[in-house]
């Protein structure tokens, strides 16, 4: 699976392209010569990719809250894209638990009004709605997941994105069938790479002990979790997108996982310990004091079915996406340009895709 000139001057409408993945996505398709409008709120996190990634040329950028139907609404019909990408997300699970009722309203009925927004865009093609791996209801079993597991989540997160995939079905089976809009749903693993600080998550949470020189508090570190570069799952999205658009001789679900090979199923502890390894860090972690909001002790995915229809797999082995994270962290606080830097690293992916 390789990227070809499909998204050259392609109409693109992408949410959340401020976050840590919207923002290598957005690099990614200004690379390939699409032609974007974005909306997402303003970046979280200071520093920020989307700042260190500037500037940004051709396509035009809207600060706006998804839940804002009127506005999303106008931008669409101004733009008048062929593909719509929908990224915007509350996308942390401790989050969920302090703010439940606003990652419900952000994911759900802020999905809905993307949804209901291309519903009403005759220019549209193709959606492609991001939810995540913790859509499926987990015993813990540490089986990866397939496409047709059943849904649930326990967490508000992991239940909002549940309830986000039933609304994209909604809107499949009784308005976009009938119009030939192609809509599904993707379902990445956990993601890691250069440009994260966000709160409560593992790379960002070491890069800031490291700075400080302090060992990374973990709450979970026997969890095992389906790491994966920032780049695969984003690859896997721009195929499926485009053979989504361009049509196949073979029905193409639904839906899709996105993440790495099984040799890259690893506990917490082993990957904060690989990133020490990196660093040259010898005392890494130490177990988080206190009782802590629950989490699945074991999380992988099957992306058998990626490969089957459209070609993906992923390129990158674990250690290979340890050290092009470590790689991007370091090159940052040398002050090197990471816009040239990560754009390296998109180059370096793409030769790996060919």
């Amino acid at each position: 699976m390789g990227l070809t000139d499909f998204w050259k001057g392609r109409r693109v409408f992408l949410t959340g392209h401020t976050g840590f993945k919207g923002s290598w996505l957005s690099l990614w398709l200004e690379r390939l010569g699409a032609d974007v409008a974005a909306v997402s709120l303003a970046p979280e996190t200071e520093p920020s990719l989307y700042r260190k990634l500037a500037p940004w040329d051709n396509r035009s950028h809207h600060i706006i809250d998804i839940r804002d139907a009127g506005a999303l609404l106008d931008v669409v019909r101004g733009f008048e894209p062929e593909i719509v990408i929908h990224m915007a997300a509350q996308a942390l699970v401790r989050r969920s638990y302090e703010n439940p009722a606003e990652t419900f309203s952000t994911n759900v009925m802020g999905t809905a009004n993307i949804l209901d927004a291309a519903r009403q865009a005759p220019s549209v093609k193709t959606v492609l709605v991001i939810t995540s791996d913790k859509v499926y209801a987990n015993n813990g079993s540490g089986i990866p997941f397939v496409e047709t597991d059943t849904l649930g989540g326990k967490d508000p997160y992991s239940n909002s994105k549940a309830c986000t995939e039933l609304v994209c079905q909604s809107y499949r089976d009784s308005f976009f069938k009938a119009r030939g809009i192609q809509l599904a749903t993707v379902r990445a693993g956990n993601v890691i790479g250069g440009g994260d600080w966000s709160k409560d998550r593992l790379i960002p949470d070491f890069i800031r002990a490291f700075e400080s020189n302090q060992p990374i508090l973990l709450r979970y570190p026997e969890a095992v979790r389906p790491w994966q570069h920032v780049l695969e799952p984003l690859g896997g999205y721009l195929a499926f997108a485009e053979a989504l658009t361009l049509g196949s001789d073979r029905k193409l679900p639904d839906t899709l996982n996105f993440g790495p090979h099984p040799e890259s199923f690893a506990t917490v502890s082993e990957l904060a310990e690989a990133l020490g390894r990196a660093h040259r860090v010898e005392d890494v972690w130490r177990l988080a004091p206190g009782e802590h909001l629950p989490e699945a002790p074991a999380l992988t995915l099957s992306s058998a079915l990626a490969f089957d229809t459209i070609g993906w797999r992923p390129r990158l082995s674990l250690q290979q996406t340890i050290d092009w994270t470590a790689a991007w962290y370091r090159a940052n606080r040398e002050g090197e340009d990471m816009r040239a830097f990560s754009l390296g690293q998109i180059a370096a992916y793409e030769e790996a895709l060919s």
